[in-house]
This record gives C-alpha cells, sequence and structure tokens, in this order.
C-alpha cells in the first residue's frame, strides 16, 4: 500500500515531469529567433540527450543490448518521434509557443480516434464529446477575430500532435515491452538523430553553435524537457500510475503558455483562452475515461 509521502512523491514528480517538458520553447525559441534552423535545434538537442542517457544508463546499469527485430521496431518509432518534434518545432516559427504546445497537447484525442477508427476500440459518448470539444477548441484558436492567424501554422503543429499519436499508438502494438523506457527513449534518440543528419544535408547542412549562449540553451533543451522530464515520469508512474500522471501533463502546455506571455510578450485573445480551455477539458476527459 502506498503511503501518503509516496503519493505525494508521485505528485511532485509528475508536475515537475510535464512542467519540465513544456519548457521546451523556453530554450528553443530564442535560438530559432538567432537564426539556427528549427531542423539543426532538433538534432543538438536528440544528441546532447542521447550522451545524458547514455551516462544514466551506464549510471543505473542497464542493459544496451537490443535485437534486430527492437530495432526495425525502434526505426519505425523513430520516424513518428522526428514528424512530431519536428513539425512542433517549425510551428513555433508560425504562431506563439503556448497555443503551439497546447495544440500539440491534443495527441491523446488522435490516439482515442485511432484506437476506434482502426482498432475497433469500445466508442462512447464521452470520447466523442471530447473530440468535439476539441475541434471546437482548435477553430475558437484559429480565429482570434483579427484574421491574423497563421492556418498554416496550426496544420503544421496538428500533424506534430498525430506523429506522436502515431508514436504512442505504435508503441502499444509492437513487441517491446521488455525495453525499459530509458533504453527506448535512447534508442528512439539516437535513430531519430540519425535520420535528422540524413534530412540536413538536403536542406544545407548543420548550423554551426555560434556561442556559448547558444550552447547553454541546447544542453538545458537537452537536459531539463528531455532527461529530467523522462526520468520524473518513470517516478511519478511508479508512485501514483499511469492515469493521474497523464493529468499532470496538462502542466505542459500551462507552462508554455506561462513561458509564452511572460517571457516572449505572446498576447491571448479571449478567443484563444477560450479554445485553450475546450482542447485541455477534451484531453482531461479521455484521460479520466481511460481510467
Amino acid at each position: 500500500m502506498k503511503t501518503q509521502s509516496e503519493t505525494f512523491k508521485g505528485f511532485c514528480y509528475g508536475v515537475l515531469s510535464s512542467a519540465s517538458f513544456g519548457l521546451i520553447p523556453f530554450f528553443a525559441v530564442p535560438l530559432l529567433k538567432q537564426g539556427m534552423g528549427f531542423d539543426s535545434v532538433l538534432f543538438y538537442r536528440f544528441l546532447f540527450a542521447c550522451v545524458a542517457l547514455a551516462v544514466v544508463l551506464m549510471i543505473t546499469k542497464q542493459s544496451f543490448r537490443i535485437t534486430l527485430k527492437d530495432f526495425w521496431s525502434l526505426v519505425v518509432l523513430a520516424i513518428f518521434y522526428d514528424i512530431s518534434s519536428l513539425f512542433l518545432m517549425w510551428g513555433y516559427l508560425y504562431m506563439g509557443s503556448g497555443v503551439a504546445t497546447t495544440l500539440h497537447f491534443m495527441y491523446p484525442v488522435f490516439t482515442t480516434l485511432m484506437m476506434m477508427l482502426f482498432f475497433k476500440e469500445k466508442k462512447s459518448a464521452r470520447r466523442i464529446i471530447a473530440v468535439l470539444l476539441a475541434v471546437t477548441g482548435v477553430f475558437f484558436l484559429s480565429y482570434d477575430g483579427t484574421g491574423t492567424t497563421s492556418i498554416i501554422g496550426i496544420i503544421i503543429v496538428l500533424i506534430s500532435a498525430v506523429g506522436y499519436a502515431l508514436y504512442l499508438v505504435t508503441v502499444s502494438i509492437l513487441n517491446i515491452k521488455h525495453l525499459s523506457g530509458l533504453r527506448l527513449t535512447f534508442y528512439v534518440f539516437l535513430i531519430g538523430g540519425g535520420f535528422l543528419f540524413i534530412i540536413l544535408q538536403f536542406r544545407g547542412g548543420l548550423h554551426p553553435i555560434e556561442s556559448w549562449e547558444s550552447t547553454q540553451s541546447l544542453l538545458l533543451l537537452a537536459l531539463i524537457p528531455t532527461v529530467v522530464s523522462n526520468l520524473s515520469l518513470v517516478q511519478a508512474i511508479k508512485r501514483i500510475g499511469s492515469t493521474l500522471t497523464s493529468v499532470l501533463g496538462a502542466m505542459e502546455p500551462v507552462t508554455a503558455l506561462i513561458v509564452g506571455v511572460i517571457v516572449f510578450q505572446e498576447t491571448l485573445s479571449a478567443h484563444a483562452i477560450l479554445g485553450i480551455v475546450l482542447v485541455l477539458g477534451a484531453v482531461l476527459l479521455i484521460i479520466l475515461h481511460k481510467k
């Protein structure tokens, strides 16, 4: 039986995991504004995260060993993760980071849709209502009354949410449960980084790191929203379970919104606020229903 102390620690780890993941824009947006390509930013994030995760795996004495079957499964996962990460980072160029992160947070809605449409998961009134709420939320986020919202940006970020939903669905159907979360994440970043390096060769090459400030931002981008977030996630699930941990994941877009408004001076219209509330409500409705 879990003690109150362990439960409290679980909540703290859950909040830390989602809040730290929501700090991606805090470290990434300044790099994008300095002219570094979003694909280069993502490559450096994966590279430094791989090094950090390798150190953690060695410290915890976990094996790096994978089979050939595992490798091909990880290739598929890396492709979906690359799609999700690339399109989210690309979306930051078209819209406020807070709104973009909120749209990306719709991935549980897309996951549910995929499971219902392709895997015959049971439909329910609550799930259908959640999907309708999410669609309505996207409408309000895309219409701010001024006509300045980038529809292209919304489509780009929604693709990032679909990419992450595909990643989650694929994880659930592949026979890779013997891989620990850290080992799986390490190889997804390693293989995904390899794909990014190939893509960069067709886009003018890797952008060099031109200053110590950029190096700091890239290191922190790799460590806080990646290593710290993943380690905290594992600890949270162990103590309070996946459902409550998922609910606490709502801190991710909330953190990004706070960073966007306070740090980057992003403005939120009444339409955008209503859209954000509807999207978060839809996601929480789906997560709580899965309990």
